[in-house]
């Protein structure tokens, strides 16, 4: 699925009419899987009491067939116009007119002195939908409509947003100075940036992204190209697997993880491998550690580094030069330390292997002003905000309020791909395809799933996967078994190991049954 731009959702709504579906008939699409989407969610509507807010526009054309929908399915509505209702216009009018001939209560409020009714209407209310603005709004709101708003937020009753949060920056996911917080999102077409980027994202509660009947190609024509990834952008982009391969069917990788105080990390990305599916894992860790990662993870074969001072040497680069033969793609960086030599050896490896390389933590910081430059291969990059800025040399608000340019932007001019971790993974190709993840929870703000990442995503480069393809659903799935454990009740607390070992089990909930072929 891909997200639009508010001028773009314009766009797409206009060509869509051209094509010869109305407004009424979109208007009325709307309506009905915002009805159903309610449904899901909070259950039959029967006898229940909807208060609805609409506004001037389309956005309250929506909340009256809202309206006439709620009461066929004999909920009781009732409706609140926050504009006089003499200047509707255009489909608005036409649903208007269609609620007064179904003796819908609608009740103007459009002064101070309307607030007082608008309270007591709330105090005998079970839902609240808020259709007033749109994503076209473009002015902060005042008067009574800011009122208005303000009772809608301190209400204690669930609030369903037609379309956006009335106030709410379809594109920043600002506040207009001030804007409703939702418990359920019903968006229209394609999803906005303010609902799945942070700050906007916190207003919107659960989103549903209704189908309101909008062409494929008119998303298309408008050049709509930003991914979201969800369960049908990652369905596929995993081979099959035949019932007759073996472990040297789906590949090998080569990872360089781990120092004194640090071998956890290696483990991790190397249970993070091993998870995704890869067929061999070998890591290459410091002779120090080479007993306890053994232990740690017995499924993985070891390569010894002499690390000696307690960092990398030339032999080590030797070493590895010839454990990389024959890999499918090479991990580097999960806890190695911040060591000069450390830093003179990954840097060799970034320029010369031609292997996929995934660089992530002290990888990223010890390449850190020296990423420009010609390299041998794919290199994918995994930093969050603070690796970003040391890559960069933004600041980590430059960064955080930019997000995709700043990621398209890098990837581009390092011909890397990007992977900008954080809510709302961002990915980004060298050839200016991007994506925004919609997976993961605050659960997983702890230490250990980034080395989980790394090594699930250089399992799926050593299994032959593209790096976009790669990029893409190892974000997702990662997100995704950490969403397992929050569903399975543990909201915090769980372990970047137990979160590796619910990968498979991610893999199965987005990919289905596409994965073994013949097979169940």
């Amino acid at each position: 699925m891909k997200i639009a731009t508010a001028e773009q959702m314009r766009l797409c709504d206009n060509l869509t009419s051209a094509s010869g579906i109305s407004g009424l008939e979109l208007m009325e699409n709307a309506g009905r899987g915002t009805v159903a989407a309610m449904i899901r969610h909070f259950g039959p509507l029967v006898g229940r009491k909807v208060l609805i807010f609409i506004g001037p526009g389309n956005n309250g054309g929506d909340g009256l067939v809202i309206a006439r929908l709620l009461l066929a399915q004999g909920a009781r509505p009732k409706v609140v116009s926050l504009a006089p209702l003499e200047k509707s216009q255009g489909e608005a009018a036409r649903n208007l007119e269609l609620a007064r001939q179904l003796a819908i209560p609608i009740f103007p409020c459009l002064g101070e002195d309307d607030l007082p009714l608008v309270e007591g209407l709330l105090a005998k209310s079970d839902l609240l939908v808020d259709a007033i603005f749109g994503t076209g709004l473009r002015r902060p709101l005042t008067g009574v409509i800011a009122a208005a708003i303000n009772l809608i937020n301190v209400s204690p009753l669930p609030v369903v947003a037609v379309d956006i949060p009335s106030g709410l920056d379809a594109d920043t996911g600002l506040s207009q100075g001030l804007s409703v917080r939702a418990q359920l999102t019903c968006t229209y077409g394609l999803p906005k940036f303010a609902q799945v980027e942070s700050p906007g994202r916190e207003q919107i509660g659960l989103l549903e992204v209704v189908d309101i009947g909008i062409p494929a190609e008119v998303v298309e024509r408008v050049g709509v190209t930003v991914v979201w990834l969800e369960r049908t952008s990652v369905q596929g982009l995993l081979p099959e697997r035949g019932l007759a391969a073996h472990k040297g069917t789906f590949g090998h990788l080569l990872a360089l993880a781990g120092s004194l105080g640090k071998g956890g990390a290696a483990v991790l990305c190397g249970l993070g491998a091993a998870r995704s599916g890869a067929g061999l894992v070998t890591l290459a860790v410091p002779k120090m550690l080479n007993i306890v990662v053994q232990v740690a993870l017995p499924e993985a074969m070891n390569v010894a580094l002499s690390f000696s001072q307690h960092c990398l040497s030339d032999t080590d680069y030797e070493q590895l030069l010839a454990a990389a033969q024959g890999k499918g793609a090479v991990v580097v960086g999960p806890g190695l330390g911040m060591a000069e030599e450390t830093g003179q050896v990954v840097r060799r490896l970034y320029r010369e292997l031609r292997q996929p390389m995934v660089i992530d933590a002290d990888g990223l910081n010890l390449l850190a002003g020296e990423v420009a430059g010609p390299i041998a291969g794919i290199r994918v990059l995994t930093p969050h905000p603070g690796e970003m800025s040391r890559l960069t040399g933004l600041s980590t608000l430059e960064i955080q309020s930019n997000r995709r340019a700043v990621a398209a932007d890098f990837a581009r001019r390092q011909g890397v791909y990007l992977v900008l971790k954080g809510a709302a993974t961002v990915i980004a190709a060298p050839d200016g395809r991007l994506a925004v993840n919609s997976t993961g929870n605050p659960g997983m703000a702890a230490g250990g799933m980034g080395d989980v990442l790394t090594g699930l995503l250089g399992g799926l480069l050593a299994q032959g996967v593209a790096p976009w393809e790669a990029s893409c659903l190892a974000v997702y799935v990662h997100g995704l078994a950490g969403d397992r454990l929050v569903r399975a009740g543990r909201p915090f607390g769980f372990l970047a190991s137990e979160l590796a070992a619910e990968i498979p089990a991610a893999f199965q909930e987005a990919l289905g049954g596409g994965i073994v072929k013949n097979g169940e």
